[in-house]
Order: C-alpha cells, then sequence, then structure tokens
C-alpha cells in the first residue's frame, strides 16, 4: 500500500485536490483492496480553506510526513508571496525523505522555491507559465498537462490531476483497473500529457480562419520580443492588408493592437504571479522603456503596475 499526503496551501484548488485523491480511492474500491492510502497536512495546523471557502480538517501532525510514501503540494491562487524559510526548510527535508514528491497546479512553484525543482522537469497551471520561466531559469517548465520526472510528478491543475493519477495506476496495478476507475468518473481517455492544457485558439477566440489562428499563434509566441506586423503576415501566410481586415473582422482592432494586449495581459499576469521587479516584467513583456510600459497599462486597465501590484 502506497501512503499519500496531500500538503494544503491556504486557497488550493478544491478541484485539484479532489481529482488527485478520488482516482486512489476508487482504484481501491475497483480492486477490492487498499492499495492506496492518504492524508491531508496543514503547515498551520489548523483547517485549511480552499480557493471555494470549503475547509479541511489535517489527519496527521508535520512531524509524521516523513513517513508517507508519496507528498503532494496542492496549492492554487496568490502563491507567489507565500512560504516562510521554516516552512521551505521542512518542505525539503519531507521531500527527501518521501519515495515520491510532487505538485498539482500552482505548487509547483513552491517547490520551486524551495529549491526542489532545479535542472527537474515540471509543469504548473497554464496562467503561470511564463512567470515561472521568468523566476526559474533552472528548471524546465514544460506547461504539459502532467509531467513525471524520476521521482517527480507535477500536473497543471484541476482535471489533469486525475489524468495523472490514472497513469500511475496504471503503471502500478495495470492499465485495465486504471480504465475502471476512469470510467466510473465518466472519463472516456486517459489524456496523454501532451494534450492541450489551455483551450484552444480557435474556441477561446471564436475563430475558424487558419491564417488569423496561424497570426495570433505567432503574437503569443513572440511576447517578449514582438515581430513588426509585416513579418507576422509573413508567417501567417497573408498579406499585411489582409491581416488587418481580418483583426479589425473579428476583434474590432488593428493588429498592433491585438499584439499590445496581449503583452500587457502577460504583465497583468507577471504582476499577480512573480515576484520580478516592474523593470524586469516590462522587459519580459516586450517593453524597452518602463515609462511606455506605465503609460500603455494605465491606459489598458485603468492603473499603474505598481499599483496592480
Amino acid at each position: 500500500m502506497r501512503h499519500f499526503g496531500f500538503v494544503l496551501i491556504p486557497g488550493f484548488s478544491m478541484l485539484s485536490l479532489a481529482a488527485a485523491v478520488e482516482p486512489l480511492r476508487m482504484a481501491n474500491a475497483q480492486a477490492g483492496k487498499e492499495n492506496y492510502a492518504w492524508d491531508f497536512i496543514s503547515w498551520s495546523g489548523e483547517p485549511v480553506p480552499a480557493s471555494n471557502k470549503m475547509t479541511t480538517q489535517p489527519t496527521i501532525t508535520l512531524e509524521a510526513c516523513g513517513q508517507l510514501d508519496v507528498l503532494i503540494v496542492v496549492a492554487g491562487v496568490e502563491v507567489a508571496n507565500y512560504g516562510s524559510e521554516r516552512f521551505f526548510t521542512w518542505l525539503r527535508t519531507v521531500c527527501r525523505q518521501v519515495g515520491v514528491f510532487g505538485a498539482t497546479s500552482t505548487g509547483s512553484l513552491l517547490l520551486a522555491k524551495a529549491k526542489l525543482l532545479r535542472q527537474r522537469t515540471c509543469t504548473i497551471h497554464w496562467e503561470y507559465v511564463d512567470s515561472f520561466r521568468e523566476q526559474f531559469s533552472d528548471v524546465n517548465m514544460s506547461g504539459e498537462l502532467y509531467e513525471f520526472d524520476g521521482n517527480l510528478m507535477t500536473c497543471s491543475g484541476g482535471s489533469a490531476g486525475m489524468d495523472m493519477m490514472l497513469q500511475l495506476i496504471s503503471g502500478e496495478h495495470g492499465y485495465d483497473l486504471a480504465m475502471l476507475v476512469a470510467e466510473q468518473y465518466m472519463h472516456p481517455a486517459i489524456r496523454p500529457a501532451h494534450d492541450d492544457a489551455r483551450m484552444k485558439l480557435q474556441s477561446r477566440f471564436n475563430i475558424k480562419n487558419n491564417r488569423l489562428v496561424k497570426a495570433v499563434e505567432v503574437m503569443q509566441g513572440q511576447l517578449d520580443q514582438p515581430l513588426p506586423c509585416a513579418e507576422v503576415a509573413q508567417l501567417a501566410n497573408m498579406s499585411v492588408r489582409q491581416m488587418e481586415r481580418l483583426f479589425k473582422q473579428h476583434f474590432c482592432q488593428s493588429p498592433n493592437q491585438f499584439y499590445l494586449q496581449l503583452r500587457l495581459q502577460k504583465a497583468q499576469h507577471l504582476l499577480h504571479q512573480s515576484t520580478l521587479s516592474i523593470t524586469q516584467i516590462a522587459s519580459a513583456c516586450g517593453f524597452n522603456s518602463g515609462t511606455y510600459f506605465s503609460r500603455c497599462y494605465r491606459q489598458q486597465y485603468g492603473r499603474v503596475p505598481s499599483a496592480e501590484r
């Protein structure tokens, strides 16, 4: 029997926790024996509130965590400034005592801050991928649905935790048991790790023109070093005039306005989700001038970057 411990961070995602725990419970039920056990851990020792205000009572003490087989950090929003040096020291110690450790959703950020992910491959919720890469250049952030790297397992949050656990169950107790578990949860298949973690561009922006989709993909891939519109159009296999017409038709904006908006959205994410300086964020979003960045940001959001933070 493998014993899991879930470290619950205040504001954690209840969906992430349920998606990781429920497959273990159902694997026991379908196998007719206790293949897995699990406990919940609170750094403060008090019940931990999730982002939906539901609270979870810790079931074991911090001192007992070294006896676990697997330790998983479950987090949610507002983790950028979470954790004291005592917390990270404890997290490092326990992760080195257990056989396997990992995280769901934004928990990977706390593992990185504890210096447990250097030269490792992991993933995180798609909203945090850019800010993570800016802060931890010594970690391979894949942005996949889930990742297994030796004794490290991480997933991007939400329902991806179920796919990660189903893969784990399949590897330890066979594909047939994993599919029985998936069937119980109306989960038609175990998604491969490289499936899209984020809704496809066509659905997110409600666009069907392939060249327009390509133009948006090019822009999203070059937020730190924006390309001239002529180059974007060339990479999308259309003329500048055609691209301008399509952007006006679908987004009621020029390509330059849309591109700027994408860069400012990334900046807003970094302001909320990272500890990078405003100068570093401006540079990461393709602004060579802090003054220009501040002016554009205020025009878009009605406040300067420092007030946003």
